[in-house]
């Protein structure tokens, strides 16, 4: 994202996603659904939306947010 250049709104609702995905240390089936679905519900994955799905794949592969159900 350059400087002074808005995050769109899609990133911003992944953000807040991936961050209580953070705060819980899990993340349920539904909202890995919900976070899929917001990524490409523009058919565009941006650079910043992108970085935020790296993220959460990392934090997964690592343990550091576990899978759960619901």
């Amino acid at each position: 994202m350059k400087p002074g250049e808005k995050p769109s709104e899609s990133a911003t609702k992944l953000a807040e996603m991936i961050n209580k995905a953070i705060r819980d240390c899990e993340i349920t089936g539904t909202e890995f659904n919900e976070i899929m679905k917001i990524a490409n519900e523009d058919q565009h994955i941006d650079r910043q939306e992108q970085s935020l799905l790296n993220q959460l794949q990392s934090l997964m592969a690592n343990g550091t947010i576990k899978r759960v159900k619901g």
